[in-house]
């Protein structure tokens, strides 16, 4: 374990932003703690750094409690969303600036920024002024800079945050793929669900300065641990039901559930895949309230009567048209009874 957190708490005002948090991160991993605003994941990543202190609880590095440890002793690097590069310094003075406070000598940097210009796809651009890069590039040398000094464990302040989608999705890739080469440790902070997705090896949910959730993306997304984290992740279906059997039932009528569904009153989640439609005297008569054209499919949004909005994903040709009737019934595969 490379970074432990052990009860960790911050307060403020009587609030608690971090309650009692327990997290590690082994090396080598990539971990991104997602999270809305006010959930204490900027919290969680300022009190790792060394930026806020704890109340109580602690935070190890390596095994070594950090207490009293200030942040530029903590062999960490910080990328914050807004860069924070020196306007007045040229980039390869923005990417030696940790290695000149360090004492490396004025060749060992240029041999440093040299390479972390290289490896982030920026290379002979140390001599190009900062206000004369575009966000991406900015991006990129704010990397570099966090990158210089080798730190054992590179946090991410939402990272991402003030690009352009197209720019962010391939960033997220590049990253990824940087990260693995450079077998870097990795503690991100995120609110976007797809960035997390894309990056990370464990994805991290919080809720009221609580961890609600942890496992790789892969687990989180077919199995979320509570309604919070179903309709945080986008999932649109919740209600409450009562499980009997292979089957629950919920406004929509009886639903099936997998076999091995846990009983009794529960929270219930269908992914829109699970929505499927039927002729009008098949399944639940349901009105298209509305439908978002989602590049691969259409989201349709149908309305029963009396009972909650279903979302279905259709396909492009077959997606019904607003104010059409249609039956719903429901896929097993992709109801999740939540525990």
């Amino acid at each position: 374990m490379l970074l432990g957190l052990q009860a960790a708490t911050v307060r403020f005002g009587g609030r608690a932003a971090l309650d009692a948090v327990d997290l590690a991160v082994a090396e080598h991993e990539i971990v991104c703690v997602l999270g809305p605003s006010g959930s204490g994941k900027s919290t969680l990543l300022r009190a790792v750094a060394g930026l806020q202190p704890l109340d109580s609880g602690r935070v190890l590095l390596d095994g070594r409690d950090q207490s009293g440890v200030p942040a530029h002793r903590r062999e960490v690097g910080l990328m914050f969303q807004d860069h924070q590069l020196f306007p007045q310094r040229d980039v390869a003075g923005n990417v030696g600036f940790g290695l000149r406070m360090r004492g490396a000598s004025k060749g060992e940097r240029a041999a440093r920024v040299g390479e972390l210009l290289d490896l982030v796809g920026l290379p002979g651009a140390g001599a190009r002024a900062v206000a004369a890069l575009s966000g991406g590039e900015q991006q990129r040398v704010a990397l570099a800079r966090a990158l210089a000094p080798r730190p054992r464990l590179l946090m991410l302040d939402e990272p991402l945050g003030q690009l352009d989608r197209s720019l962010r999705e391939r960033l997220v890739v590049e990253l990824r793929e940087l990260f693995g080469r450079l077998g870097t440790t990795v503690l991100a902070v995120t609110h976007d669900q797809g960035e997390a997705f894309a990056l990370a090896d464990r994805v991290v949910v919080m809720r009221e300065g609580r961890i609600a959730q942890s496992g790789t993306p892969l687990e989180v997304w077919q199995r979320p641990a509570d309604a919070f984290v179903a309709r945080f992740l986008g999932f649109e279906n919740v209600v409450e039901a009562r499980v009997e059997g292979e089957a629950a039932v919920t406004p929509w009528g009886k639903v099936p559930v997998p076999e091995d569904a846990p009983q009794g009153a529960r929270s219930l989640v269908v992914r829109p895949a699970g929505v499927r439609l039927v002729p009008t005297d098949e399944g639940l008569r349901c009105r298209v309230a509305a439908r978002t054209f989602q590049g691969t499919h259409v989201a349709v949004h149908l309305q029963p009567q009396d009972a909650p909005r279903l979302e279905a994903a259709c396909p492009l040709r077959s997606a019904p048209e607003v104010g059409d009737e249609v039956g719903v019934e429901f896929d097993p595969a992709d109801v999740v009874v939540l525990g």
